[in-house]
């Protein structure tokens, strides 16, 4: 798994990620975190919403949820693992990405793409929540993915060449062809017992994708 950091606003979204972490414990899998060693775009408090004036890294910010045992993502070794899963939360599009700022034509950091494209490469699954599916349509353009039902999300898809398909809160759409599973997440307005039923349907797609 992949962290932008820690905190739905400027970081991953915990419940996704946990939950994700959760539904591979309980199916019989195992698995390891990666993040990136980089400054975070910027810190929001997340009880006023507003920005905060000071600087954090989103490789710390992740070990919040790894409990330190995290490692840096230039570690990453697609070879040694089955799949990959990327949670959501602000932090896809403010520290591994520019889509925030950019849309559809937002950056994607090279790290996270390098990994990307090496597990499809290898077929292996990725599996992406919330608003990660849109770094799998920068990086891959004709895919199918869902992000929920955001009109702007899924125009700026439309523009890249991907296909978005409408899923419900525990739902998820599978691309056979590149080998990516998607859900929603909290890209809907969505219950945390939904947002966990929706991780292990995402866990155990990825696994039914498994080479």
């Amino acid at each position: 798994m992949i962290l932008s950091g820690c905190g739905v606003f400027d970081g991953s979204e915990i419940h996704e990620a946990t939950l994700t972490l959760l539904a591979i414990a309980k199916l019989g899998c195992q698995y390891e975190l990666f993040a990136p060693d980089i400054k975070q775009h910027h810190v929001v408090n997340h009880l006023t919403g507003k920005e905060m004036k000071e600087t954090r890294n989103v490789l710390v910010e992740s070990a919040r949820i790894a409990r330190g045992k995290i490692q840096d993502l230039k570690k990453f070794n697609p070879d040694k693992f089955d799949g990959l899963v990327l949670p959501g939360g602000f932090g896809v599009a403010k520290n591994l990405s520019t889509w925030a700022f950019d849309g559809a034509d937002a950056s994607v950091l090279p790290l996270v793409e390098d990994a990307v494209r090496e597990m499809v490469s290898r077929n292996k699954p990725v599996g992406a929540l919330c608003i990660a599916p849109v770094l799998l349509a920068r990086i891959f353009g004709e895919v199918t993915v869902t992000i929920g039902d955001d009109p702007g999300t899924i125009r700026a898809l439309d523009s890249l060449g991907a296909s978005h398909m409408k899923a419900s809160r525990t739902d998820v759409v599978v691309d056979t062809k590149h080998n990516l599973v998607t859900t929603p997440a909290y890209m809907l307005d969505s219950t945390i017992d939904q947002i966990a039923e929706g991780a292990e349907k995402l866990v155990k797609a990825m696994k039914d994708l498994m080479p």
